[in-house]
């Protein structure tokens, strides 16, 4: 990565980038604490767990570390605790990400992080040896299988993507909004849903689903302290466009998929 590579420009742009940009998120992280939600649209609550995020790197997150290969990309970054840790290793890291709070306090752990959406033009593209998408930032976009194919393309030849997934067998895509639980919801109308997002919720079955049709084979899967991770490496095998639509209709709530629809364990991603 060069030293232009690492210019921090400034190019998110969206209602998700706007979303985590917004007081609730940017006033935990530089606090450190929740609480934090995903509020989805029918008023369910998903709880986010800053205080982990702002904490040093714990074991299930150096488990994910430790399989790292070559150069890492850390997407969704959050307030950078994955990078710091890489950096503190002597490794080649960058965080990405669209709070400009997030990529602050990255800085301020010594990692190098630029706010940027994955979806914008990135430093080093095709060079990266491995891409991070732990605490559940798998449903970034509320598109799986979009969100595969643009880290085939950020990937070097035989590049590794380290995924965790949720805790349960879930495949569900909704629409959701950052909330901090103290505010009342805004009103029906256009305020009321300028603020949501589409987010996407998976389980290890769903992601190697979702992966297996666009050509990610998995190489490895573990779980530390209840946190499932998945290890992908793209085949070489070509995959047609009928497969990759197969998957793209395969989602379903979580009503119909998960088997505890109602849980309220810690979110594993922002």
């Amino acid at each position: 990565m060069s030293a232009a590579d690492t210019n921090t420009g400034t190019t998110a742009t969206g209602s998700e980038a706007a979303a985590w940009s917004t007081d609730p998120y940017a006033d935990a992280l530089r606090a450190g604490r929740g609480p934090l939600f995903l509020r989805r649209t029918d008023g369910w609550l998903l709880p986010l767990d800053v205080e982990r995020w702002c904490a040093r790197a714990d074991a299930a997150d150096l488990s994910a570390l430790h399989r790292c290969e070559g150069s890492v990309l850390d997407i969704g970054c959050g307030p950078g605790r994955l990078v710091a840790a890489l950096a503190a290793r002597g490794r080649r890291a960058l965080g990405v990400d669209v709070s400009e709070a997030a990529v602050e306090r990255t800085l301020r752990l010594g990692g190098t992080a630029l706010r940027r959406s994955v979806f914008d033009p990135l430093p080093g593209e095709g060079r990266w040896g491995t891409v991070l998408l732990v605490d559940g930032n798998i449903g970034i976009g509320g598109d799986p299988a979009g969100l595969l194919r643009r880290a085939a393309g950020l990937l070097t030849h035989g590049g590794l993507i380290i995924a965790e997934t949720a805790p349960v067998d879930i495949d569900e895509r909704v629409r959701v909004r950052v909330d901090d639980g103290r505010r009342p919801p805004p009103a029906d109308g256009p305020r009321a849903t300028s603020s949501h997002f589409p987010w996407a919720r998976l389980g290890t079955p769903a992601l190697l689903r979702y992966g297996r049709a666009l050509g990610w084979q998995p190489v490895d899967q573990w779980e530390v302290a209840g946190r499932p991770f998945v290890a992908l490496r793209r085949s070489t095998a070509r995959v047609t466009r009928q497969s990759a639509e197969h998957t793209n209709s395969a989602a379903v709530t979580s009503s119909q998929r998960a088997r505890n629809p109602s849980v309220d364990r810690a979110a594993y991603g922002s």
